[in-house]
């Protein structure tokens, strides 16, 4: 007999059908009810066993985490709480659990207890909901990109540039750490490393999939990238997913458009796909807050900030009118702002991005045309030499999740801005190369994957909606 999932059991399955089931026990109560659960939903199915046909034995190795494989008839329950339950007939313990060492036991856990068991704490209901929503949205991603004619590319993980320029790159080597080779001057001669150069972990695959826009059209990456930047916040992890499209013949406008649909559109599936999760993690996240003082609750409800994205059109601002808006609103004159906005071409930070989105316009907001000098060095150049066809989008309660631009099309005008900014053509010759031959208009954009993932479910830190989180002192698992 072929395995049924509980979700199956629930959505499909006819009562008196006969019908096999594998999981892990979450409960076992009265040495009569299992709450069984097989990680496709978040219900437990409620499995009824005559403990007087057990053998004693076999009783005993019914505990919580225990995996189980159970055969019976599904039946109407006669108690509350569920619609149907499977009266067992047979039962075979696959896997014990020995319950004075397992550690996922039915009670409340704290985030940093269940973080110490990443590799169990999917089991709970909240860890659960979490990965199926996580899943749902990668699935809309693939959905979304192969539907309006994008093609996906897997960008290199080992590189010889820093697409950022910030530095903060994972060194990849085969040389003795104890007795590298080293050049005349002293300096480690990365010259007999495995590459014969120095590399590194990427942090973005964009500019390898610039290179094949301008031959597919229509491109788009979805694959870990690396930032060696020793931050030990909520929403920074040293390994993370990217999601990255480079579209040609696509300008800035182009670009806003379809980073504004993208973003609805996975959101959508997900409300749409997971309704269940999410109003358990609604359920929860009310809950947490209710502890909290009212200055730091969130202004909304999970679900209603999923749909304050997917159901009105976000607002375009340029960072000058953003900048005006600031220095001129009621936190900044009376300095509640950590980060005064002073000067024009300052660094926006999360506190000025939400006032934007939360406060002012009440909506997901665009912001575009920002100062040259903050951003890289790839954005194309505006006509007034100050500004550059970058945009960024702004989140309720999270601030930027998206940032991309228009990409720096003229050869002249890139290779002085690399001058400025100390790029070295040498290493970016190739890149250099599609600004000679054919050059184009073209855009794009980055999202992180786990930014929207925890915008998704609520979870205040962004180590929770990763499976095995990597962060500074932390490679556990």
């Amino acid at each position: 007999m072929n395995n049924t999932t509980v979700k199956a059991v629930f959505e499909e399955a006819k009562l008196l059908q006969e019908l096999q089931v594998c999981g892990w026990v979450r409960t076992f109560r009265s040495n009569r009810f299992i709450a069984l659960n097989d990680g496709s939903t978040l219900n437990n199915l409620q499995c009824v066993v005559d403990f007087e046909a057990l053998d004693a034995d076999l009783l005993k190795r019914i505990t919580t985490g225990a995996a189980l494989r159970l055969k019976g008839t599904l039946v109407e329950s006669q108690g509350r709480g569920q619609r149907v339950e499977l009266q067992v007939s047979t039962l075979e313990v696959l896997g014990d659990a020995d319950p004075d060492k397992y550690p996922i036991q039915p009670k409340k856990h704290t985030m940093e207890f269940l973080r110490e068991q990443a590799h169990l704490r999917v089991r709970t209901n909240t860890f659960g909901a979490v990965m199926r929503v996580k899943s749902a949205l990668s699935f809309a991603v693939h959905q979304y990109f192969t539907s309006n004619g994008f093609f996906n590319f897997h960008a290199p993980i080992i590189t010889g540039s820093d697409a950022e320029g910030a530095g903060e790159m994972f060194r990849v080597t085969t040389l003795d750490p104890k007795s590298p080779p080293l050049s005349e001057d002293g300096t480690v001669d990365f010259g007999e490393d495995f590459f014969g150069k120095e590399t590194n972990l990427t942090v973005s695959g964009q500019l390898e999939a610039e290179a094949y826009a301008m031959g597919l059209g229509k491109v788009y990456t979805f694959g870990p990238t690396f930032r060696a930047e020793n931050s030990n916040t909520s929403r920074h992890l040293a390994e993370f997913w990217m999601i990255e499209p480079e579209m040609a013949f696509y300008d800035l406008d182009a670009n806003m458009d379809l980073a504004e649909d993208f973003i609805q559109y996975v959101l959508r599936y997900v409300l749409e796909h997971c309704a269940e999760d999410l109003e358990f993690l609604e359920k929860r996240l009310l809950d947490e807050e209710k502890s909290k003082p009212q200055a730091e609750r969130s202004q909304m409800p999970l679900i209603e900030k999923l749909r304050f994205v997917t159901d009105q059109p976000f607002k375009r601002v340029t960072y000058t009118e953003a900048f005006e808006i600031l220095r001129n609103s009621k936190p900044n004159k009376k300095k509640r702002f950590t980060f005064p906005i002073d000067a024009w071409g300052v660094d926006l930070q999360s506190e000025h991005e939400r006032y934007l989105v939360e406060k002012h316009f009440n909506c997901p907001v665009i912001l575009f045309n920002y100062p040259a000098k903050i951003k890289a060095f790839y954005m194309r150049l505006n006509e007034d030499g100050e500004t550059v066809r970058a945009m960024d989008i702004l989140f309720p309660g999270i601030g930027e999740i998206v940032g991309g631009s228009q990409r720096e099309e003229r050869l002249e005008v890139l290779k002085e801005k690399m001058k400025q900014l100390e790029v070295d053509e040498k290493e970016l010759w190739w890149y250099l190369d599609l600004r000679k031959f054919g050059t184009a208009v073209h855009s794009g954009f980055g999202l992180g994957f786990e930014r929207l993932v925890q915008f998704a479910t609520g979870m205040g830190n962004i180590r929770d909606v990763i499976p095995f989180p990597r962060t500074p002192q932390n490679a556990e698992f």
